[in-house]
Formats: structure tokens, C-alpha cells, sequence
């Protein structure tokens, strides 16, 4: 378990982010802010709500998923979960996106087939590659009642050490170019945007972000 400090107001109130690996135990938490990542998305994709969520859920406890237990860390603030980051090098990428795609699926009416293959095509040419030989972070959120308060980016820096571990040069995400919010925490850690990709009728535009980290 890796233990930061996080301040907050005024007072400059220490408190510790303690960042662990997910357990078993955390699927409803975990999947709950997973999906906060892109609900949007999350719902095209499934079909709704409680379908999305019990995806993340069936995708947390099955491995080899984008969402699997042994690809998620989790932040705790004053005894609560605060943030989830789902991240796992880009070589895995391809076959986790795969294994997500038929557990979804398999939850998923037959007729909304079609139109989930189409949304997972599309997403698939709309995102901008990640670098090769990086760490990429698919999912990253914060409970709103517990943001600014050093959650996410302590996970951020919990990525730049997996990375390092790994042998990895850098850590890769991406995010949609309307949200401001993300792109300024991102440039906060140190990430520099380096691709974009135009909104389409389907999906909005996204931007891609890359940062270098020592060995």
C-alpha cells in the first residue's frame, strides 16, 4: 500500500491518500467509479445504466478485461474509496478490449447488437493510439464528494511507478476534448497532449496524453 498526503483548504489539513491494489470485495465500489470515467459512454454501450454497471461488475471479476481486478488500484480517503484507475500496458490493450466486448455481449439483448459492435468500431478508430511500450490508463475517476483533495492524481503518480516497475518509458491516456476538468489535471501531473481526434456524429472528439517517466 502506498500512503501520500493530500491538503485541503485553507488550513492546509493533511490527510493521507492511501493507494491499494482493488481486492474482491471492492466490485460494487470499484465498478461504481469506473463507469463515472465515461458514463456516456458506458450506457451507449450496454444499453443503459444498471446494465453498464453490471458489465463493470461481471468485467471486475473475470480476468482479462479492461476492468479486471488485477488491472484496477484504488485510492482511500478517511476510510472511503475515493478514486478507481483501471490501467495495464498497451500490449494488453487489444485482447482486453476484445474480452470486455463479448461479456458485454453476452449481458446485452441480441437486437442492441448491431448498434453496440458499431459504437465499439467507431470507438476503437476515434481513439487516438496510445504510445507503444507505455502503461495506459483506461479509466480514472474520483467520487465528487471526495475530489481536490489529491485522489486522482495520487493515482496518477501510482501509474508512473507501475510503469517503472514494468520497464515502461511512459504512461499513456486519453480523454474527450470537452472536458476541461480532466485536461487541467492531466497537465497538472505533467502529461502533454499529443494527438486529437475531430468529433464525429457517433462520438465526441478526444485528445491523447502522454508522459515520460524516469527508469
Amino acid at each position: 500500500m502506498t500512503v501520500v498526503s493530500a491538503k485541503r483548504g485553507r488550513k492546509r489539513r493533511i490527510s493521507p491518500v492511501q493507494i491499494r491494489k482493488a481486492r474482491q470485495e471492492d466490485a460494487r465500489a470499484a465498478s461504481e467509479l469506473l463507469f463515472e470515467s465515461a458514463p456516456d459512454m458506458y450506457e451507449r454501450f450496454s444499453g443503459g445504466r444498471e446494465r453498464a454497471l453490471a458489465t463493470l461488475r461481471r468485467a471486475f471479476e473475470e480476468p482479462g478485461t479492461l476492468a479486471s481486478l488485477e488491472v484496477v488500484w484504488l485510492a482511500e480517503l478517511d476510510g472511503r474509496i475515493a478514486a478507481a484507475m483501471a490501467a495495464f500496458p498497451v500490449a494488453e490493450a487489444a485482447d482486453r478490449s476484445s474480452a470486455y466486448l463479448r461479456l458485454a455481449l453476452r449481458g446485452t439483448p441480441f437486437w442492441r447488437w448491431p448498434g453496440t459492435l458499431r459504437l465499439y468500431t467507431a470507438g476503437g478508430r476515434a481513439s487516438p493510439k496510445p504510445r507503444e511500450k507505455s502503461l495506459y490508463i483506461d479509466s480514472l475517476a474520483t467520487d465528487p464528494a471526495l475530489r481536490r483533495r489529491g485522489a486522482a492524481q495520487a493515482l496518477l503518480a501510482e501509474a508512473e511507478r507501475e510503469a517503472r516497475a514494468r520497464s515502461l518509458p511512459a504512461v499513456t491516456l486519453d480523454t474527450t476534448m470537452n472536458n476541461d476538468g480532466a485536461r487541467a489535471l492531466y497537465a497538472g501531473a505533467g502529461f502533454d497532449e499529443v494527438a486529437y481526434r475531430a468529433p464525429t456524429r457517433r462520438l465526441p472528439g478526444f485528445v491523447a496524453l502522454v508522459k515520460s517517466v524516469g527508469q
